[in-house]
């Protein structure tokens, strides 16, 4: 979960640069795209099926994957059989999702991760992430000798998604696009990695547990979950938040989530006390 540490409870975000992606069109760039991920496959009989090309965002990236590998989720099951048998095309479109996170969905479905990943350290017995600034330790069980390199770079754990025009926590919009793909342990893993991050303003975290709540279905017991727990845990610097405020003046079912785990947690509370009180007749 969330550590405690937030660098201003009521910091006012500097304003999102939305990032432009390059959009790959030239037909070798394709080809040199199609050749790194045989070289990256996990899985030599997905060599054989293949590649399907998926127009990712509003700009159209392009993106090239197995489809073997892309069926790992029912959802691109569906998409491939549907749009093969009625246009012959191996070419998916996914206008509304984000570029960055369907590269890490990607990158998931080849390797079973993303980056950075999640490392176990034998020496601390704790999980942690990758370091990006420095060689990965030794001792991690998921260490092979090709992979004391270091990161690829560092990595915010936040991320500007177009659709809402602001800075979202990175992992939280991972775990939405799992829950849209049907990817189970990947929901798992993003939730996991978004447990380990700290030093997260307010208003970020609440615009999180705002799209995570409008991007899951009701019966989600995770991620909605995770955040309630972290907003009561942490309800002191939550209470000075003039965000916070505002949010809840606002409303929502976020906050009638919490209004009645808030009572829960009281109930709780008081049968823990009653529960210790001598009884007296």
């Amino acid at each position: 979960m969330f550590k405690r540490s937030f660098r201003n409870a009521d910091r006012v975000d500097k304003s999102a640069r939305l990032k432009k992606s390059n959009t790959v069109r030239d037909p070798q760039k394709l080809s040199k795209l199609q050749r790194s991920l045989e070289e990256t496959l996990p899985v030599k009989r997905s060599l054989n099926s293949p590649i399907i090309t998926l127009t990712v965002g509003k700009e159209g990236r392009l993106f090239a994957a197995h489809e073997e590998v892309l069926c790992q989720s029912a959802y691109f099951q569906r998409a491939c059989r549907e749009q093969f048998l009625e246009a012959q095309s191996k070419r998916i479109s996914l206008p509304d999702e984000e570029p960055e996170v369907f590269s890490a969905v990607l990158e998931y479905l080849y390797k079973g991760d993303y980056y950075p990943r999640l490392l176990h350290n034998k020496n601390r017995n704790s999980w942690e992430l990758e370091d990006a600034t420095r060689s990965p330790d030794p001792s991690s069980e998921n260490n092979t000798n090709n992979n004391h390199r270091g990161g690829r770079g560092p990595v915010e754990a936040t991320m500007h998604v177009s659709s809402v025009g602001q800075d979202l926590l990175r992992d939280t919009v991972v775990y939405c696009a799992a829950e849209r793909f049907g990817l189970e342990e990947l929901k798992r893993l993003a939730l996991r990695k978004q447990g380990l991050q700290s030093g997260i303003d307010v208003a970020t975290i609440l615009r999180s547990a705002q799209y995570a709540y409008e991007n899951t279905p009701d019966s989600d017991s995770r991620l909605r979950a995770h955040y309630l727990a972290l907003i009561i845990r942490c309800r002191k610097t939550f209470k000075r938040s003039g965000t916070m405020q505002a949010e809840m003046e606002r409303g929502g079912k976020l906050f009638f989530d919490l209004f009645v785990a808030m009572c829960n947690h009281l109930d709780d509370v008081v049968d823990m006390s009653n529960a210790r009180t001598p009884k007296t007749i």
